[in-house]
């Protein structure tokens, strides 16, 4: 009864992921919304947006979730909010995001400053899984070891810089929301008195 009519297909949910169809600015606005409907204080939600925002920096990628979850976890904030604060990491964010750690952990190592990151695996690395995958995981660390080291130092102060930002930021615009919106339900709780009256 409420299912589409016309499945997406494949093409149309990736560009939505890249490119929403409702628009970024209606999208971005109704993520806001489901972050600052999160019960709890501006604190805990805060503390648990910044989690996410700063463990983005890091160069595990796919494990941004649970890592969020955990850093959440110990800080006491929120963990579903530190799911969305991982937004901080995606597409458009993610070459400025390597680029930056790599080079500011290449300087803190001493290592040579880099424009572009290129991390091409040689052929047939992933048919190695199957006939030899010792050899498999010493290729990949061959391959990404020289960029982690680097990525994983310089995200340390560029996560903590953001985590600090986001959260003073995030707690302020998350309290006046809160406040807007509780001081909008008391208006209507007492119309709704008048009315009934």
């Amino acid at each position: 009864m409420f299912k589409r009519k016309n499945k997406p297909t494949l093409s149309t949910k990736v560009s939505n992921f890249f490119w929403p169809k409702a628009g970024l600015k209606r999208s971005t606005l109704y993520i806001w919304h489901r972050i600052a409907r999160i019960s709890g204080s501006p604190h805990y939600i805060a503390m648990g947006i910044a989690a996410g925002a700063m463990v983005s920096w890091t160069p595990f990628i796919g494990f941004h979730f649970l890592l969020a979850a955990i850093v959440a976890f110990f800080i006491r904030g929120s963990i579903i909010a530190s799911a969305f604060g991982t937004f901080f990491g995606n597409p458009f964010t993610f070459p400025f995001i390597w680029i930056a750690t790599y080079n500011l952990g290449g300087f803190i190592l001493g290592m040579e400053h880099k424009s572009s990151i290129d991390i091409s695996l040689p052929h047939g690395t992933f048919a190695l899984l199957l006939t030899d995958p010792s050899r498999f995981g010493e290729v990949i660390w061959e391959v990404i070891g020289p960029y982690l080291i680097p990525m994983l130092i310089g995200s340390i102060p560029l996560g903590l810089i953001c985590f600090f930002s986001l959260y003073f930021l995030m707690r302020t615009l998350i309290a006046s929301y809160q406040q807007r919106r509780r001081n909008r339900l008391a208006r209507a709780r007492d119309n709704n008195t008048i009315r009934q009256s």
